[in-house]
């Protein structure tokens, strides 16, 4: 069974490039010009360079914490 990950950092509450309020989704990822940053879900649909090792990480908010649900 896989083990559960959850984030780390400081709660993210914007997005890099949007600065729109994140609420229950965002992505930690590499953007198709190079810098990471944390994006919301249409920003990553734009800009995102994928999910997964070295490209991505999705995180979905449950209670209090944030749980990696893809990458």
């Amino acid at each position: 069974m896989a083990k559960t990950k959850h984030w780390m950092g400081s709660d993210p509450t914007t997005c890099d490039i949007c600065e729109q309020p994140l609420h229950k989704v965002f992505i930690d990822g590499k953007t198709s010009q190079g810098p990471w940053g944390i994006m919301c879900v249409l920003c990553h649909n734009i800009h995102g360079a994928g999910l997964g090792t070295g490209r991505g990480q999705k995180y979905k908010k449950t209670d209090t914490t944030w749980t990696k649900i893809e990458g």
